[in-house]
């Protein structure tokens, strides 16, 4: 039976710790010059109707190094990007190729071509949702504390795709998490109540908050990303106002533990949602963590295409 990854949620904390596990493996056979053709005539689908940098290198990348093909596709390229249904993507590209990763705006349209495909469907990131480099951050996490239970994490900004997927994925490995974003920005209703149902299940401690020097108090790992997602860049201006008091900065950074990493899933708007001195302070494990989008989703390809 194949599997998809849609959403966090998708994922227990055994399945998360498994594909850590050989991210971490494939990571060190890449670095050793050992290889490892696990995906060896495989073909990996990758539509993007979002603009992207590190989710096509990675995933072109990472397929390739697996010993499979993979190809890129443009929505305006294909028919769906002339009005053709994506259910009928679906049943076509899954008689061509052996997985499909997409990057679009709504979650509905993945989950649609989910639905009606018989191989295994990636989100590279929708509005709602953004499971690989939640992923990611994991493994740069417990590259960097050993440890994933009993830490806190702070998010500090927009209640976006990233907050949504890092809010479930946290949880669900064993990790405290304090969420601090403005009223007016919130993350939807849904993920909050899957929050409180796991963390009251699981013993762990999940706020919301609005002042981000609350957040990070004790803080092992604090969290940002661009106050103006992408599809929302009408809004920046409005929103450098709204967010005002929510960067990461030097004087935050004294709440939290003396040894906090920094992480930022990229690109960053410096002066905005964090400083250039904060950024460059922590980029060795920034950087790291744009590195471990890289593994974390060849082991995620592994998983899903070879089941």
């Amino acid at each position: 039976m194949k599997k998809d990854l849609l959403k966090m949620e998708d994922l227990s904390k055994d399945e998360i710790l498994d594909i850590l596990n050989l991210a971490d493996q494939l990571k060190y056979e890449l670095k050793h010059n050992i290889k490892h053709n696990l995906l060896d005539g495989k073909t990996l689908g990758m539509i993007f109707e979002k603009a992207s940098t590190r989710t096509r290198v990675s995933f072109e990348a990472g397929m390739y190094q697996l010993g499979g093909y993979p190809l890129f596709l443009s929505s305006n390229d294909l028919q769906i990007g002339r009005g053709e249904p994506i259910e009928d993507t679906a049943r076509v590209l899954s008689r061509y190729i052996n997985g499909i990763m997409i990057r679009t705006f709504e979650q509905g349209e993945v989950e649609a071509l989910a639905k009606c495909s018989s191989i295994p469907i990636i989100n590279g990131l929708t509005d709602d949702e953004h499971p690989c480099q939640v992923l990611a951050d994991l493994m740069t996490i417990r590259e960097n504390k050993n440890i994933l239970d009993g830490l806190k994490v702070a998010y500090i900004g927009d209640g976006n795709n990233m907050a949504q997927s890092l809010l479930v994925g946290c949880l669900q490995v064993g990790m405290n998490i304090s969420l601090a974003i403005p009223n007016n920005y919130m993350i939807k209703e849904d993920y909050i109540n899957k929050g409180n149902e796991i963390s009251k299940a699981n013993n762990l401690k999940f706020e919301i908050v609005d002042d981000p020097k609350k957040a990070v108090i004790y803080a092992d790992v604090v969290i940002t990303d661009v106050w103006a997602s992408m599809g929302k860049e009408d809004e920046a201006k409005e929103r450098i106002k709204a967010f005002n008091g929510y960067q990461v900065n030097a004087e935050l950074m004294t709440l939290a533990k003396e040894d906090a990493i920094v992480l930022h899933c990229l690109p960053a708007h410096r002066e905005e949602e964090i400083t250039a001195e904060i950024l460059e302070k922590h980029a060795d494990t920034i950087f790291e963590e744009a590195e471990n989008r890289l593994h974390v989703q060849k082991a995620i390809l592994v998983k899903l295409i070879n089941n």
